[in-house]
């Protein structure tokens, strides 16, 4: 079987099946499994899939238009109401924290608990409407700009400036993919000031459902070698768990 052929047959299964083993593809190509090694090795350095240990998984790539933050409220609930309580639990008392937009981390305030004093610093209206609706005692800054309806967020130089002269003890970010150790977006600007706040913060955390793993988008702004933690599901897959773990250290219950 030529090597074309191959390929196309590795990443049907993969569409099928979501990951595909070493075992299960000299199978059912009935070739050598240093063949298929070596063909899953092509395939990822050309970005087709991700390697793990003993065969491979999928890629998803997000689509053109980026959902609005209502929409994305209603997908994957359980799973964002989870980590969003991991997330509460690393904040302490008299922190300053910077929270990005996103519908997970929109659920941080109401999931914080035994906190007296706190500084809140945030782009997104919808997480600074979160925070001034709970009961928490918080001094609550939102960051002006430019307004992108499509997340809630407030962009342009003039966030980014008031957010590039301030620093943080955290920070929460959300995206919208993760592949490898690329941390990605569909926003270039949402991407930068992001960049800016996890630069300014002592610790740095990414805040990822299991859906956004092993996922592509348009606009890398981070890397997880550069992350302390990501915060995600423990029902995630333990094959994509062993792998993110060999960037960052996870945090899942």
């Amino acid at each position: 079987m030529l090597k074309k052929e191959r390929f196309l047959k590795i990443l049907s299964e993969l569409d099928k099946n979501d990951i595909v083993t070493v075992n299960d593809l000299t199978t059912l190509l009935q070739c050598s499994d240093m063949t298929i090694r070596r063909d899953l090795e092509e395939l990822s350095e050309s970005g087709k899939l991700i390697r793990i240990h003993g065969g491979a998984q999928k890629i998803t790539v997000s689509p053109l238009e980026e959902a609005s933050h209502v929409e994305k409220r209603e997908v994957h609930i359980k799973e964002k109401q989870e980590i969003a309580n991991l997330a509460a639990n690393e904040i302490d008392n008299f922190d300053t924290i910077f929270i990005g937009p996103g519908t997970t981390l929109e659920l941080i305030a109401q999931n914080i608990k035994n906190i007296t004093s706190l500084r809140v610093v945030t782009i997104s209206i919808p997480v600074f409407e979160s925070f001034k609706n709970s009961d928490l005692n918080c001094e609550l800054i939102l960051a002006g700009g430019i307004y992108r309806s499509r997340s809630g967020t407030l962009i342009g130089a003039l966030a980014s400036n008031a957010v590039s002269g301030l620093k943080f003890d955290k920070a929460f970010v959300g995206v919208n993919g993760i592949q490898n150790s690329q941390i990605m977006t569909a926003n270039t600007e949402e991407g930068r000031i992001q960049n800016v706040a996890l630069n300014n913060s002592q610790t740095k955390y990414i805040v990822a459902d299991k859906y956004k793993l092993n996922r592509n988008d348009f606009y890398t702004f981070y890397s997880l070698d550069d992350v302390d933690y990501l915060v995600t599901n423990k029902s995630a897959s333990k094959e994509t768990i062993d792998y993110y773990q060999q960037y960052v250290r996870l945090i899942t219950n």
